[in-house]
C-alpha cells in the first residue's frame, strides 16, 4: 500500500512543491489549508507522515501539533515542520514539543525528500518496463560515435530504462571500437537530480569502458552541472559539430 503524506500549508505554492516532490514515490498525498483541516485529515486519514506549516490562519501549526500529541491514534505519526524562522527559540520550541525535523522556507523539492527518508522510507513508484524500441530512439550512431540524444522532458521511468540499459551499451561500443559517445542535453530546459545521477553515471561507465565522453548543453546546463562535484569539470559544448571536433 502507498504511504499516505499530509501536507498542511495555507501556500498552495509550498503544497504545490510538496505534491512534487513525492510525485516519484509510492504515496498518496492529502492536503490541508490550515490546522483545522489538517487535524480533520489526519483523524480521517491516519498519514504516516504529517508536513506541517507553523503559521496559517484559522488554526496555526502549533496548535495542530499540540492535538495531534493530545490524540493517542495520532500522536507517534511523525512530523516534519516548516517555518520561516530559524532563530533558536523557534526551533527549539517545536523540537521541545517532539517533530521530527524541520524545514527552513524556502526549501527545495529535493531537500524535503532527504529529510523525509531520514524519518520514513520511501519507494520509488513501480513504473513500466520500457521497450528496446523506445530506448532505441534516443541512441544513434555516426561512424565510430555513439549519440546519446535526451528530450526536453525524461520521465523517471526512462531515465531508469537507460541507466539499466547504459552499462551493455558502453561495453559493446568499447569492444566494437566505437568509443566515442555525446551525450546531447541541447533540449534539455532544467536538469533534476534523477538526470544529474545519470549523468554521473555515463560519466562514470565511459572512465571505466575507456570511452570517450563528450557533452552537449545550453549555457545555462553548463551551469548546472558546474554545480556538482561529479560534473564540474565536463565541458559542455553548445553545437555536436563541436564536441565531434574536440575529440
Amino acid at each position: 500500500m502507498p504511504l499516505k503524506v499530509l501536507a498542511v500549508d495555507d501556500s498552495k505554492t509550498i503544497r504545490m512543491i510538496v505534491k512534487k516532490a513525492f510525485k516519484s514515490y509510492d504515496c498518496e498525498l492529502f492536503e490541508g489549508e490550515n490546522g483545522v483541516e489538517g487535524l480533520a485529515i489526519a483523524v480521517r486519514e491516519n498519514p504516516d507522515l504529517i508536513i506541517l506549516d507553523i503559521t496559517m490562519p484559522v488554526m496555526s501549526g502549533i496548535e495542530m501539533l499540540e492535538k495531534l500529541k493530545n490524540e493517542p491514534k495520532l500522536k507517534d505519526i511523525p512530523v516534519i515542520m516548516l517555518t520561516a524562522e530559524s532563530g533558536k527559540e523557534n526551533v527549539m520550541q517545536i523540537v521541545k514539543m517532539g517533530v521530527k525535523d524541520y524545514i527552513v522556507k524556502p526549501f527545495k523539492g529535493e531537500q524535503l525528500i532527504e529529510r523525509t527518508q531520514n524519518v520514513i522510507k520511501l519507494k520509488p513508484k513501480k513504473t513500466k518496463k520500457i521497450s528496446d524500441d523506445t530506448l532505441n530512439k534516443y541512441f544513434s550512431a555516426d561512424g565510430d560515435i555513439q549519440y546519446l540524444a535526451l528530450p526536453e522532458n525524461v520521465p523517471v521511468a526512462v531515465i531508469a530504462a537507460i541507466e539499466g540499459h547504459l552499462g551493455p551499451k558502453i561495453k559493446e561500443m568499447s569492444g566494437s571500437g566505437k568509443n566515442k559517445l555525446i551525450l546531447d542535453l541541447g533540449k534539455i530546459a532544467k536538469t533534476n537530480m534523477p538526470l544529474i545521477k545519470l549523468i554521473i553515471l555515463i560519466i562514470e561507465n565511459c572512465q571505466q569502458s575507456g570511452v570517450q565522453l563528450q557533452v552537449v548543453g545550453s549555457s545555462s546546463i553548463s551551469n548546472e552541472l558546474k554545480e556538482f562535484q561529479e560534473t564540474s569539470e565536463i565541458p559542455v559544448f553548445q553545437t555536436t559539430e563541436e564536441a565531434k571536433a574536440a575529440f
